[in-house]
């Protein structure tokens, strides 16, 4: 198990008992305390009542959808961190749940380890504790200070010229990113040599980066050059 949650206050809305209190024992030994509510009613009744540091939120309940619950949440000006959980895995069911709101979405089953890792994340964000030398574009995270680089809060074994690719493209996230971009800023190229070396080195990185995922994380632009994507 990862490191301690930090005393945090979070909320778990779940309707079945026995997966409440397993992430409830779990989340109480590394020092958060977690409040549990077994309906979406009294769920979004709590969270707008009281501060929490993150909601975790269950999809699918018996009275309330977890939707709902968010888009009334953030309706009433409700900005707490919301990790919404749901047995619905697919890229369209994540999708909306990041539309209602939801900062993060995580498919179940799944792993304590990644459940709590993602809350300390959202954790960090939302307290704006995250270093200044820390880029985060979707669910990618670059920590230039540490040269470290993070996918879905997993990290990722990037060599050191992988990570200076890696680094590039988060700076530039988004945006087609050019041969000669990469040549110039990267190598200190000024002009393309005709050698395959960027080819090689953004295979290389690609299957770091979507080693284990089920999303790609760069495209290819064909004539112009390579984007990161998201990696949600």
């Amino acid at each position: 198990m990862g490191a301690a949650l930090d005393n945090m206050r979070i909320l778990y809305v779940e309707d079945d008992a026995r997966a409440a209190a397993e992430v409830q024992d779990l989340a109480v030994e590394q020092g958060a305390t977690i409040v549990c509510e077994s309906s979406g009613a009294s769920g979004l009744l709590r969270a707008g009542m009281e501060p929490f540091d993150v909601v975790i939120l269950d999809r699918m309940l018996g009275d309330l959808d977890g939707l709902t619950i968010i888009r009334r949440l953030r309706e009433s000006g409700v900005g707490t961190p919301i990790l919404m959980l749901s047995a619905l895995g697919r890229t369209v069911d994540r999708a909306e749940g990041l539309e209602a709101g939801a900062d993060d979405y995580l498919a179940k089953p799944f792993e304590a380890d990644e459940l709590f890792a993602r809350v300390k994340a959202l954790h960090r964000r939302a307290t704006g504790r995250e270093h200044s030398a820390v880029i985060l574009y979707g669910a990618f995270e670059c920590h230039m200070k540490a040269r470290t680089a993070f996918r879905q809060n997993r990290h990722l074994p990037l060599s050191p010229r992988e990570f200076g690719l890696f680094r590039y493209f988060m700076e530039n996230a988004g945006e087609t990113v050019t041969r000669e971009m990469l040549l110039r800023d990267v190598w200190g190229i000024a002009f393309d040599p005709q050698t395959n070396v960027v080819d090689v080195n953004i295979g290389r990185l690609r299957r770091k980066l979507e080693d284990g995922f089920d999303t790609p994380a760069l495209e290819t632009i064909w004539g112009s050059g390579y984007r990161l994507l998201d990696g949600r």
